[in-house]
């Protein structure tokens, strides 16, 4: 968990930005994620020459391979004059990192996060900022990964509290409730395909370490965590390098991270090679046909991007793969002929498992649309028995457009503020659900009722509101007690008139 003080240092660093005109939360994020990574490339060599020192022979240089890109490295530049340090990092830095890192032309291809570099622009404007910003981040102390991990979270934190761009980032316990449903292991091949900042990776490789943790000493499950096991589709650029970054901080150096649209024709290779897939789509929009795998449309026939994408998910599942997946409640109920393709595809030739209601202001304040997260298993077979519905009503934060923490800090909050405790109790009790009644906040619903209500799956059709009777006087009473309280009104104004005569 961050300290007080490293979030007080990132503060001032944010601060640095926005005083010196870079406004926009991506924009600084990116910036700062350049910074980030020259220092670990330099944390790199210094290891790497230590060794060479040690051993010799075989442990040349792997990063800076040429004696003048010696002035390149992070400790060199931050002893550099802030006018010198700035054309440095304008003219050769960015460059070195776009040239030479993304094209993999240095002795070791240091990371995914390098392939990714190309377009990478220097937007720091003055030599003030930069000088400013370099001396703030050498001074923070995060050498260990977990540190480098809970400081990159944080920074990606405020895109949820900083504008429109909230829109990447889906709030951090939702993904934590999802991933704890689904308990990844270190046999997974894990996968999101709309990836944005990595979340939901991330997410689900601290889960893996901290509950697998004698099975990842073995060498072979180490390799798999560090690079097939994670897989992820993101078509905005800047969001590519960004989650790249926070992949690499978090210990995930060689992912299969691709930078073009999940429901491209170009992923089709990847077909069947997910055991488990994480994931919020865009909730709305329509897909260009040129760029739209034909494939998907024979399960679907629609050009909405949410049902798309459902239809990918499918696609991209092994046979017995696993996803949970946050979808609009449009997809739930509506009436288009596709909006029933794909629910009966869930129902009748997959498993459906579970079907979980969230508040609609669980994205506030970017999105007011209510959302339900989706739990079910690829099996080409059928397998719906009964789905487990259950109706969240609070998430711990406040549904209003701040967002705010309920309840106090340190403290267990009860259940009226956070259902999300109790969604996991019951998730992992399912055999105790039969016997909930419809009124209660989770119940199970048969297959044959889901058949009979043409696949709708929103919980108001299946949930009963248990209605208490409230007696009332009679009408007559009600009418004589109003006429007392006028005419005692009456008596007050006349009292009052007769004091200022």
């Amino acid at each position: 968990m961050i300290t007080g003080e490293l979030r007080n240092d990132i503060d001032k660093i944010w601060n640095y930005f926005w005083s010196g005109g870079v406004t926009n939360p991506v924009t600084v994020i990116e910036q700062l994620t350049y910074l980030m990574f020259l220092q670990e490339l330099d944390n790199r060599q210094n290891a790497q020459d230590q060794l060479a020192a040690l051993f010799g022979e075989g442990y040349e240089k792997k990063v800076f391979f040429e004696e003048d890109q010696e002035s390149l490295r992070w400790s060199n530049l931050k002893e550099m004059t802030p006018e010198a340090r700035f054309e440095k990092m304008r003219d050769e830095v960015f460059p070195f990192m776009r040239e030479e890192l993304s094209q993999g032309k240095s002795k070791e291809n240091v990371s995914i996060f390098a392939r990714y570099m190309q377009n990478a622009s220097f937007m720091i404007p003055s030599a003030k900022l930069l000088d400013q910003v370099v001396l703030a981040l050498s001074s923070v102390n995060y050498k260990d990964s977990d540190t480098k991990g809970d400081l990159y979270e944080y920074l990606l934190s405020k895109l949820s509290s900083a504008g429109k761009n909230g829109q990447f980032r889906t709030p951090r316990h939702i993904i934590r409730l999802m991933v704890d449903m689904m308990q990844p292991n270190v046999q997974d091949t894990i996968c999101d395909p709309s990836a944005g900042t990595a979340g939901f990776l991330v997410e689900a490789a601290d889960y893996v370490r901290k509950n697998h943790q004698e099975a990842l000493v073995k060498s072979e499950n180490q390799a798999h965590f560090r690079s097939k096991m994670f897989s992820a589709l993101e078509f905005d650029p800047t969001m590519v390098r960004v989650g790249a970054m926070n992949l690499f901080v978090h210990g995930i150096e060689q992912p299969l991270l691709r930078d073009i649209n999940a429901l491209s024709p170009r992923n089709a290779d990847l077909e069947e090679s997910c055991s488990l897939i994480l994931a919020n789509p865009p909730f709305k929009g329509t897909v260009d046909k040129d760029d739209l795998d034909e494939e998907l449309t024979k399960v679907v026939k629609t050009k909405k991007s949410e049902l798309l994408f459902l239809a990918q998910i499918l696609r991209l599942l092994k046979n017995g793969g696993r996803a949970a997946v946050i979808i609009p409640d449009g997809v739930l109920f509506g009436s288009s002929k596709a909006h029933k393709e794909i629910r009966k595809q869930l129902v009748e030739n997959q498993e459906l498992q579970a079907v979980i209601s969230m508040p609609s202001g669980v994205f506030k304040p970017y999105a007011g649309v209510s959302t339900a997260i989706l739990i079910f298993t690829k099996t080409n077979a059928g397998g719906t028995d009964k789905v487990w519905f259950y109706d969240m009503q609070a998430d711990g934060f406040s549904l209003d457009d701040k967002r705010q923490f309920l309840g106090k800090e340190g403290q267990a909050q009860s259940h009226e503020e956070n259902n999300l405790p109790d969604i996991l109790q019951r998730w992992a009790k399912l055999e105790e659900e039969d016997n909930r009644s419809r009124t209660d906040q989770s119940f199970m619903v048969p297959l044959a009722e889901l058949q009979e209500n043409d696949y709708d799956l929103s919980i108001n059709r299946y949930k009963e509101i248990q209605y208490e009777a409230v007696a009332y006087d009679p009408p007559q009473e009600i009418i004589q007690k109003i006429q007392q309280d006028l005419q005692s009104s009456l008596k007050e104004l006349s009292d009052l008139q007769q004091l200022l005569d």
